[in-house]
């Protein structure tokens, strides 16, 4: 079977490229196709490979590129594949194949700046006034027409979540099927003892809502390590008192041992899946979580973790100090995870692309 891997974007290592690293482990000779590729970013894989616009990236910020990128995906030839593979949150849904081609996109959610988020994504970026109304003007008369229109070319979709799901539904007026992503259990361990810190690690962008965070720990005057870079980290650091540390972007093997260290892993953000929430329990160390999106698809209340219902820091600083009367057993939270290794995620994949072909 001749197989194509494709990607919005290789700027950036996170649970997106996650997932597509365990799509190259699944079929290692395909190559990966891409918008746009910051050799940088920390992916690594033999066969990259872009299109115009990547050149043109390297000249200014990518995102200025947008208005271009929906034809700049239906510039790729896949014709002489017998499986796209697309690994979407945006545009890479939207790749055109032929008719013998049987695309399957794994989706991370529908575009979150056309459907759910665009006025707080706008206001974000740092962009003249008149810019940010002309791409309101885009998106809401030509992106998101063709985000609809993209979403129906894939033959099956599968989503990382079951609130991908309800998305997927609610604004492509599609079913999906569900594979939760993956985390590699064997990396993810733990390691050494409890220390005496809580842990929180995100991109340091407003969505992600590590302020809240912020505001629960100088209330409490809670020992807090933050890992993780972006855009608002200066100003989150002018909000953090002296018992928060901020220890700016780590390894995989530091970001592990700072899982395994800590008392729990605090995570507020509304997630469309939530990889991180995995990759703490896999090391031992139970969640402090928003009870929705898919942090409370993994994390069950009191067993292997915190839940808490508003996404406010009062909310946060009660769940922590709930977290306190609660004894937690490493092996147990370790063991909640393990249904969701790489492993299994890659033979549920397999097993999903087998018995749709044989029925194409």
């Amino acid at each position: 079977m001749k197989v194509a891997l494709v990607h919005e974007f290789l700027t950036q290592y996170g649970g997106a490229e996650r997932v597509l690293e365990n799509f190259a482990e699944l079929f290692p000779d395909a190559a990966v196709y891409t918008l746009v590729h910051n050799p940088k970013a920390g992916f690594r894989h033999a066969r990259i490979k872009t299109g115009a616009l990547n050149f043109f990236a390297k000249l200014i910020p990518y995102k200025w590129l947008l208005p271009l990128m929906p034809r700049a995906i239906e510039q790729f030839d896949f014709n002489d594949f017998d499986l796209l593979l697309s690994d979407s949150s945006a545009f890479a849904k939207g790749a055109i194949t032929g008719k013998q081609t049987m695309h399957i996109s794994y989706c991370h959610t529908p575009t979150r700046y056309v459907w759910e988020s665009q006025e707080e994504y706008l206001e974000n970026q740092r962009l003249p006034k008149f810019v940010k109304l002309l791409a309101h003007l885009f998106i809401e008369n030509y992106l998101k027409k063709w985000d609809y229109r993209a979403a129906q070319r894939p033959h099956f979709l599968i989503a990382n979540s079951n609130t991908v799901k309800e998305r997927i539904k609610k604004y492509y007026n599609r079913d999906a099927d569900v594979i939760h992503p993956p985390v590699d259990t064997d990396f993810f361990r733990p390691m050494g003892g409890k220390q005496d810190y809580f842990f929180h690690a995100s991109r340091l962008e407003p969505y992600k809502r590590t302020d809240l965070v912020i505001e629960a720990f100088n209330k409490l005057k809670l020992p807090l390590k933050i890992a993780g870079s972006g855009t608002h980290a200066e100003r989150l650091k002018s909000q953090a008192l002296g018992n928060i540390e901020f220890m700016g972007r780590v390894s995989d093997e530091q970001l592990r041992q700072l899982y395994s260290g800590a008392k729990a892993f605090v995570f507020p953000a509304l997630e469309d899946a939530g990889i991180m929430v995995l990759e703490s329990l896999a090391c031992g160390t139970p969640v402090i979580g928003l009870a929705a999106g898919g942090t409370a698809e993994f994390v069950r209340d009191g067993e292997n973790g915190i839940l808490f219902k508003n996404q406010n820091a009062s909310d946060i600083a009660n769940a922590l100090q709930r977290f306190n009367t609660i004894s937690w057993q490493p092996e147990k939270l370790r063991q909640s995870a393990l249904p969701f290794d790489k492993k299994e995620f890659q033979k549920k994949i397999l097993s999903f692309i087998e018995t749709h072909a044989s029925r194409n």
